[in-house]
């Protein structure tokens, strides 16, 4: 069994959080994959505001 780590996880909750406002409970009970998936399209969808599309 992988343990996941304290910091990884807290920055990847503070990220979706932040962008999202969900609640901490809705975002503990996000599996890794899950987090890992909105984690990949906040950031895409920040590039491409960034990059002014």
């Amino acid at each position: 069994m992988n343990v996941y780590a304290a910091e990884n996880l807290r920055s990847e909750i503070a990220y979706i959080a932040y962008h999202f406002h969900w609640s901490h409970t809705e975002l503990l009970d996000l599996d890794h994959l899950q987090r890992r998936a909105y984690i990949r399209q906040i950031t895409q969808i920040n590039q491409r505001l960034d990059d002014g599309l």
